[in-house]
């Protein structure tokens, strides 16, 4: 066998060992901040919204998220497949209530998940990548689960969009979800794996935002 074709096979072999990001070549598409993003005024007063919705640190105390905890792993490309490092990226979601974080949503005991962040925030690295840890999107009336996402960097400003779950039921009746272009809809697509039973994650999911150039 030539050295070159044992590199090849090595090659493939390599690429099918390493998980891949979900991606699309397709920038992604934008959609309004929608009724329940969060005023960064209002949010100056949290105590807690770091990378990890996935529970609250309050009076001493760590309170954990109800739901089905999920490892997202986010990668910001351009559309000529450099990748962005430095880039704010904000998610924002409902709890396992049907309850966003707002200061114009009610907020009576009980009516919400105390041990979720509602919002959280990270910051790519070196390789494009940002790191955060929430829960598996639920539905609300009239939604199908999403998950917000806002992107900031100085090389393409500010982006919002929505993150689906791929395969989900609720997607075909969702208004949001139906006016995609069909060949945009791949780069909004969540593929939810099982997450390793020792990591206290039920599901992971690695996904690549593209973003213009």
């Amino acid at each position: 066998m030539s050295r070159l074709r044992r590199l090849l096979l090595l090659g493939a072999a390599a690429a099918l060992a390493t998980p891949a990001l979900a991606s699309s070549r397709r920038v992604l598409v934008t959609m309004t901040d929608g009724p329940f993003y969060p005023p960064r005024a209002w949010r100056a007063a949290w105590s807690d919204q770091d990378a990890d919705l996935s529970r609250v640190q309050r009076g001493g105390r760590v309170l954990q998220a109800r739901g089905e905890h999920l490892g997202l792993e986010l990668k910001l490309a351009d559309t000529a497949g450099r990748v962005i490092d430095g880039a704010e990226v904000e998610i924002w979601q409902c709890d396992t209530l049907a309850t966003y974080r707002h200061p114009d949503v009610p907020a009576p005991p009980g009516s919400f998940d105390e041990g979720f962040q509602g919002f959280g925030a990270a910051r790519s690295g070196a390789q494009g990548l940002a790191r955060l840890r929430t829960i598996k999107p639920v539905p609300y009336p009239g939604r199908t689960p999403h998950i917000h996402v806002k992107l900031r960097h100085a090389s393409f400003g500010e982006l919002s969009s929505q993150l689906f779950v791929a395969g989900e039921p609720g997607n075909a009746r969702d208004f949001l979800w139906r006016a995609l272009a069909p060949q945009d809809r791949g780069g909004l697509e969540m593929q939810l794996q099982p997450a390793a039973p020792d990591s206290g994650l039920r599901w992971t999911a690695r996904h690549t935002l593209v973003v213009p150039a």
